[in-house]
Formats: C-alpha cells, structure tokens, sequence
C-alpha cells in the first residue's frame, strides 16, 4: 500500500529516509528551509549540502512551502535541539491528526526532555501519532542500499506493525517495539559514549580500551534507561547494542570524529566548526549528565565526557580517572 509521505528536515539523515520512502513507491516530499539544497534535490537528484555525489530516486521531490507540511504521515528529521521552536513555528500548517515518525535522536537541554515529550508538549490539546524511528543508520549507507536493521517504536502495536511495513526493503529491515522511551534514551546515549571511544582511539591507547569503554557505555545507558522507566532488553538490541557499536567504531560517526580529534588535542571550538553539521552528542553529553545527577544513577562514562568537552580536563587525565575508580564487581 503506498502512501503520502513528507519528510521535514533535509540533513543526511532526512535526505536518505525521504530517499528511502521514495523507492518504496511511496509519494514523497522532502521539506527544507533552503531553496537552492530543493532545487538541486529535483533538478539533480542529489543533496549536494550533505550527500554530495549520491543519486537520489528520481520520483523524490522538495520544497520550502510549509504548505507541504501537512501530511497524514510526517517524519521529523529536525535536530532535538531545534524540534520544539520548528514544531511551535509549524504547528499551524500540520496535519490535524498527523502521525508524526520522528528520526533525530538526543535529549533537550534545560528540559531534558526527549522528542516524544517535546512533541506531546508543544501539539497538546490536539490528536496525533507519536512513533520513534532508530537503530546503527549511517545515512550514506541507507542511500547506497547497503543492508541496515532499524527499530520504530510506538505505543500503538497495530500503527508499528504498519509502519515497520511502510519502510521496509530488501535492504532496510525495520523491527517494531512498544518501549518508545528505551528507544529513545538508547539513540540519545550512544553519542555520549561515541565521543568517550573516540577519545581512546584518538589517544592511540588500543582496541582493549575501546572494547571495555563500549561495554561499561553500556552498562551505563541501561542504567539510566531503567531509571527512567524503559525496558533493560531494549539496550541489547538496535537502538542500544546495535547503534553503540556503529557510532563507536565507524569513520562516519560525526560524534567518535569529536572524540578521536579532542583525544589528538584539537579544541572543541575548532572541531564542532569545521565539522559543518551537527554532533548531537555536544549537547547531549550536558543534557544526560545533568538527567543522571537528577535520578542518582551513577555515570561515570558520561561524567568524564563532560569534564571534558564542558570542564576543561585533558583527554588523557579524563580516562587515567575512568581507569583508576574504586574496584567494583561487574
């Protein structure tokens, strides 16, 4: 069954699931704030912003006109820093019963809020569909067709059971599940502990390091997830396991590319304005310290990555800390 679809945010990651949807069959639009990225999107079939050199399907269109915005199926594909301000801005040209299927991943800083609380905050008093869509996705891959495995979760089993089927491919296998919240936390944490594998790899200090940082990364986002009411099991799978192990060892990873270069002794300034687009895990890292100081979880992965990127602490005296904590069992 094909279906009317418009994709809000034209970033790599938005750009590869409108292009995504569109080989599907399905009619999609992508919307984006700059004209020229439209025009190049149905003119060359290609982003040359953030996809530079990658055909997109030729069926994809785009547009600046918030008009395209209302749309029975809406997927948000605008940073978690910025949803609350575009969907306050926006509000008025959405659809009156949207489903909204959001991609970015991260937690609001100030709020700590997740995007499901953001969107339930800034479109209350109205219907609509809230469904979470996240998992190891390097954007470029998605476009190239390269097999990836995402999960999409939602409250309502039937709305995911018809999602799941609505972006699933030969090459994009989409699983369903009901723990939005564990979905959510595991893409927003995994960018904390990107930039911590980073760092080691950036300090030359070897694939050891990197294997015992990713797990006890992981101990710690499942730690912070139960404590905020999501399933233990979700952390073990796409969105947790499964998207820490891609951002933590892949090249594409704009969040372990802040670290490696921080571990090489570049100044965050200079990283985060040559990089040309965003690492949400920055501002996360301040958002998920704050969130775990709040519950009393205990983080000590995401406390050192904060002493480093908002405290001043060199890389290596930051991990000399992590290794030399009181002995604990596992």
């Amino acid at each position: 069954m094909h279906h009317t679809i418009t994709v809000a945010g034209g970033g790599s990651w938005g750009t590869a699931l409108a292009h995504l949807l569109a080989s599907r069959g399905h009619s999609t639009c992508l919307w984006l704030r700059d004209a020229a990225v439209a025009e190049a999107v149905n003119s060359r079939h290609e982003n040359p912003r953030y996809l530079p050199g990658l055909a997109l399907h030729p069926s994809l269109s785009a547009g600046t006109d918030p008009g395209l915005l209302d749309s029975e199926i809406l997927l948000l594909a605008i940073p978690c820093q910025q949803l609350r301000g575009w969907l306050r801005a926006m509000r008025g040209h959405l659809h009156a019963a949207p489903v909204l299927v959001n991609a970015a991943k991260g937690l609001e800083l100030g709020s700590l809020a997740p995007c499901s609380r953001i969107v339930a905050e800034e479109l209350a008093g109205r219907p609509f569909h809230y469904a979470m869509l996240s998992g190891p996705s390097f954007a470029a891959e998605v476009v190239r067709n390269q097999p990836t495995a995402v999960v999409l979760a939602t409250e309502d089993h039937a709305l995911g059971c018809l999602l799941r089927e609505l972006f699933s491919s030969a090459a994009f296998r989409c699983y369903s599940s009901t723990d939005v919240t564990g979905v959510e936390l595991g893409g927003a944490l995994k960018n904390v502990m990107a930039i911590a594998a980073g760092v080691c790899d950036g300090l030359g200090l070897g694939h050891n390091s990197r294997a015992a940082l990713m797990t006890r990364g992981l101990a710690e986002m499942s730690r912070i997830g139960e404590a905020c009411g999501a399933q233990a099991a979700t952390f073990m799978g796409l969105s947790g396991l499964g998207d820490l192990a891609l951002t933590c060892t892949g090249d594409l990873s704009r969040n372990r590319q802040v670290g490696l270069r921080l571990g090489r002794g570049e100044a965050l300034e200079h990283i985060t304005a040559s990089l040309g687009m965003v690492a949400e895990g920055v501002k996360t890292t301040a958002a998920v310290h704050e969130l775990a100081r709040r519950l009393g979880v205990e983080a000590p992965v995401t406390e050192t990555v904060q002493s480093l990127l908002h405290g001043g602490e060199s890389p290596r005296d930051a991990v000399m800390r992590l290794m030399t904590r009181t002995l604990r069992r596992e």
